[in-house]
């Protein structure tokens, strides 16, 4: 249905004339009447108040299909840092009266997941910021330390805090109910090397290999596995092993960086990160590796490379993905800003 014929429905069903309805808006009849008669569209601007005042949300004056309402849904998460209340309270009401759509289910269970960690994510920024302020006021103090540490996952000294054997007993139980599927394998095998259970993660290499997991990638989990036990010398004899193998695979180059930089060797881990950059051929390209050699330079206190790296990323974006207003793009910019300030 046309936005006119819309604004005119809802009209007669909340009984008001068109004078009426432009009283409550602050405009001529005459508007109203252009707008019905398609004649001329409303400004954006006036949308939410005439939500409110049919008691309808802005979507529902668009009369959009579930499939559509959905897509918004998603963008507008994705496009933007937080959601006003209200918004967020319409999403929320809409996408669990989806769950009872059979066709929908899976979609809104995974938007409403969405929804609550974008809600999360928006809150932590708010926690990063005051604690970060009450921290500097009173560095003795531990309250909000705790709070910053929750927020930006800092590391914890105490082992029962830190370890992982929720998200290790999640998914041995998913891997249990879905045999044929690897992705829970994966994830158990990457929360059993962060907590070193080492033999039990090697255990689990011959499900890996035989769910359809890359041999590179079982070689790079072999190579942590011996790390996990704190056999640095064989550890890196697999990654070389790979690396004379595999010279020109930018999985392979990736996975090799990405373990040298876990053990600090940081020329070897950007000299890798680079020739991954370079051989990758999909289009677009991730910003992955760009982000880590990023990190290795602002870890060294090179803050104007690290920026550089970020100008490479924003171009990266803007010309391989065509982001314009996204929050990806603007939070890379924001990143650039910062480390230029330092620089």
């Amino acid at each position: 249905m046309e936005l006119g014929k819309k604004i005119k429905q809802l009209r007669f069903k909340a009984g008001l004339t068109q004078e009426q309805l432009a009283e409550k808006l602050g405009i001529g009849a005459q508007s109203v009447s252009k707008w019905e008669n398609a004649v001329a569209m409303p400004d954006i601007s006036a949308l939410p108040m005439l939500a409110e005042i049919f008691g309808v949300s802005i979507d529902d004056l668009f009369d959009l299909t579930n499939e559509q309402r959905l897509n918004r849904i998603e963008n507008r998460m994705d496009v933007e840092d937080e959601l006003p209340q209200d918004v967020f309270w319409e999403y929320e009401e809409f996408l669990k009266g989806q769950l009872a759509v059979a066709e929908n289910k899976k979609r809104a269970t995974d938007l409403l997941a969405y929804l609550y960690w974008h809600r999360m994510n928006s809150y932590a920024q708010k926690v990063r910021r005051w604690a970060k302020e009450s921290i500097r006021m009173a560095p003795g103090e531990k309250g909000n330390q705790w709070m910053l540490t929750m927020a930006e996952g800092h590391a914890c000294w105490d082992w029962n805090m830190n370890n992982h054997t929720a998200a290790i007993e999640f998914y041995k139980e998913l891997a249990a109910a879905n045999p044929k599927d690897l992705m829970p394998c994966v994830y158990l095998m990457d929360n059993l090397l962060a907590d070193h259970r080492a033999k039990e993660a090697e255990e689990l290499l011959p499900r890996l290999t035989r769910l359809g997991e890359k041999p590179v990638l079982v070689e790079v989990y072999r190579a942590h596995i011996a790390l996990a036990r704190f056999n640095e010398p064989e550890a890196d004899r697999i990654i070389e092993a790979l690396l004379e193998a595999h010279p020109e695979d930018d999985a392979c180059l990736f996975e090799a960086a990405q373990y040298y930089a876990k053990k600090c060797d940081y020329d070897k881990a950007i000299a890798l990160y680079e020739r991954n950059f370079a051989l990758d051929t999909r289009r677009p390209r991730f910003q992955d590796a760009l982000m880590a050699i990023s990190d290795i330079y602002e870890i060294r206190g090179d803050y104007r490379k690290a920026a550089e790296t970020y100008n490479r990323i924003v171009d990266l974006l803007e010309n391989e993905w065509g982001l314009t207003e996204d929050v990806e793009l603007q939070k890379a910019k924001d990143k650039r800003a910062r480390l230029l300030a330092k620089a």
